[in-house]
């Protein structure tokens, strides 16, 4: 079940934090993940936003498959891009062998901390053999809300690698930075890049 008040924040604020993160759906993370896609490649955008990232892999050749919890979101990334942006939960992930890459890009960040092993096994499921999965997260130690009442649960770089390795992924990259978000705070963040195993 998402958390009320995380997507409640989304809802009110799809318009602004378009607008906040526009220049992102250009990044290096996103270019480096669809170079090791195939071509025309399949790609499941988990936690979308605008879907400014699956436009983007759409303008490229990819076949960008946008979901999120907001529906405000959806109806914005819809308005904006007629990308076919669709509702849907971490918890409705069902999907078996379907996409030759997922995206989750500062989403699964929202949810319990106890639901991240549960939720990367859904994805692993989704991917096809020798899939790629990138995953962006805010690095720290606890779960708690921000300024803007979102819920977040942050995780040690060394945490996460484990988590990946216990669904059965390899990982291939891990890069580290700081970024102002939207709450205004210059928070220390991990993106990983992985590889179904099998």
């Amino acid at each position: 079940m998402p958390d009320a008040k995380t997507i409640s924040f989304y809802d009110g604020s799809a318009e602004r934090y378009a607008e906040l993160t526009h220049s992102n759906a250009e990044s290096d993370n996103l270019k480096a993940f669809m170079a090791l896609l195939p071509e025309g490649g399949s790609v499941l955008d988990l936690g979308c936003g605008p879907a400014q990232a699956s436009a983007y892999m759409r303008d490229k050749g990819f076949k960008p498959d946008p979901v999120d919890a907001s529906q405000a979101m959806i109806d914005l990334a819809n308005v904006r891009y007629n990308i076919g942006a669709r509702k849907l939960t971490f918890d409705e992930l069902d999907m078996v062998n379907t996409y030759d890459g997922v995206w989750a890009n500062f989403s699964l960040l929202h949810t319990a901390r106890e639901n991240l092993p549960r939720y990367l096994g859904s994805i692993y499921t989704a991917l096809h053999s020798k899939g790629v999965f990138h995953i962006a997260m805010k690095v720290g130690e606890n779960t708690e809300r921000d300024s803007l009442d979102r819920l977040y649960t942050y995780v040690s770089v060394d945490e996460l690698k484990g988590l990946l390795l216990d669904v059965g992924f390899d990982v291939l990259n891990i890069v580290e930075g700081l970024e102002i978000g939207c709450a205004g705070t210059n928070d220390s963040f991990v993106v990983i890049r992985a590889i179904k195993n099998d």
